[in-house]
């Protein structure tokens, strides 16, 4: 039998919407205040770092940015010689089909991983991702924005005022759903995400937390060549 919400009248489905809206408009404030404060918070300048561009030129920190004065990095993690790599990375990155739309707001979001330049390729393709990355292999780089090799992944955002780059936000854990549109759109389903930490009535379908998620190898045969 299907798990179904009470079945009411309209208007009492309107007034518990218009209750629970109050509660929503007072997050979306909260939120609203939380990235002033983000927009107030002090940053730190970053050395000049070399990392490789899908071209295999070697690039600085600044170079990255292409011109624009903002710069979101994810740092996806990475196991050398691996072929699948993490997999809440890949299907995280894999909402990204448009990255530049953002260049609008003077800013460019890139992906940069501790492997080599070749697997990094190789991958994306075979995954059919669609961001521009880069290697930091060599570069102390992931291990200073608290995503070194062997670490997690993390987003990072820089500043960038001529050839001087500064570090001004990061987050990881579960601070990185704000930019995952899967989880936004889960969370205003009857269901939500069905994973087993969530606070749902009784009889809800739920599954253990990541099982429901789509492996690497399965965002490869929706969008990329899994036999590259």
């Amino acid at each position: 039998m299907t798990a179904l919400p009470p079945v009411v009248d309209e208007q009492t489905w309107r007034d518990a919407l218009a209750e629970l809206r109050v509660r929503e408009k007072a997050a979306t404030r909260e939120l609203d205040a939380i990235a002033a404060a983000r927009r107030r918070l002090p940053a730190v300048k970053m050395p000049e770092y070399r990392l490789t561009a899908e071209d295999g030129s070697t690039v600085t920190l600044a170079d990255m940015f292409d011109g624009h004065s903002q710069l979101v990095v994810y740092n996806h993690m990475w196991t050398d010689g691996a072929t699948w790599q993490c997999s809440g990375c890949t299907g995280g990155t894999a909402q990204f089909a448009r990255p530049d739309i953002v260049e609008p707001l003077d800013v460019r979001f890139v992906a940069v991983t501790n492997g080599p330049m070749d697997e990094i390729l190789a991958y994306k393709k075979r995954v059919g991702n669609q961001m521009t990355w880069f290697s930091s292999a060599g570069s102390p780089f992931g291990a200073d924005v608290d995503a070194g090799p062997g670490e997690g992944f993390a987003y990072n955002v820089f500043l960038r005022d001529g050839d001087d780059v500064y570090r001004t936000w990061h987050t990881t854990g579960r601070g990185a759903e704000q930019f995952m549109l899967s989880f936004a759109i889960a969370d205003v389903l009857p269901y939500g995400r069905q994973e087993e930490w969530q606070d749902v009535p009784e009889g809800w379908p739920q599954h253990a937390t990541y099982e429901g998620w789509p492996s690497s190898k399965d965002i490869a045969e929706r969008y990329g060549d899994p036999a590259a």
